[in-house]
């Protein structure tokens, strides 16, 4: 039986703590692929168009043959749900043993999505945590474990475990405020996106005009 990983979300652009993370599941649990899923249309949430989200990330994995990206969300219309994609991506790799991958926050959170309490049963979550006001590796681990109290509670079961990484204070909403044009540091200049995401990235956003107070 293989073992896959989904790895969802806006990827409002990908960054390298995504990358990261993703390397760090691959090996920590032995993954052959992680399959990224970007949201079509994420809810609560003013994001790039799909194309250039998808553009972005398919920029970022090509080098890495384990890493792969599903468009599975754009198969469907209405509001997209977690357990939708998982039915639906198991249903092109069966006999597979699923992990999700997801950031600490929005694993809080699962008990309150759509058909949450199956959905946590029917895959391994592999958790990253984050750096949430300087929270330490043992808060991460106890909020984790309020999560699967929750379930229980209503007789419901979780296998999880948290992602040994480095945390890394990097995020997707940092980056779009660099690049706005108001952005500027003592000089005068703009703030610099290097390093905060890969090259090929930092390119696509630049010949875009993404996240600039002049794009669309």
């Amino acid at each position: 039986m293989q073992q896959l990983a989904i790895f969802g979300g806006t990827f409002d652009q990908i960054h390298w703590g995504h990358l990261l993370v993703a390397e760090r599941a691959l090996h920590q649990v032995s993954l052959e692929k992680v399959i990224w899923v970007p949201s079509l249309n994420p809810p609560h949430k003013q994001a790039a168009l799909f194309e250039h989200r998808v553009g972005m990330l398919q920029l970022a994995i090509e080098d890495n043959p384990a890493f792969t990206v599903s468009l599975v969300e754009t198969n469907r219309s209405g509001t997209s749900y977690a357990i939708n994609t998982l039915i639906e991506l198991s249903a092109s790799y069966p006999n597979t043993h699923w992990y999700w991958i997801v950031g600490l926050d929005t694993f809080q959170t699962l008990p309150r999505w759509y058909r949450g309490h199956e959905l946590a049963q029917m895959c391994d979550w592999l958790i990253a945590p984050r750096l949430l006001g300087g929270e330490t590796i043992t808060q991460s681990k106890l909020i984790c474990k309020q999560v699967e109290q929750q379930l229980r509670e209503q007789s419901h079961t979780i296998h999880w475990q948290l992602l040994d990484i480095p945390l890394v204070g990097v995020s997707s909403s940092l980056i779009r405020k660099f690049c706005r044009d108001d952005s500027v540091n003592a000089k005068g200049e703009r703030q610099s996106i290097r390093y905060l995401v890969p090259e090929s990235v930092r390119s696509y956003i630049t010949n875009n005009n993404l996240y600039s107070n002049k794009s669309e």
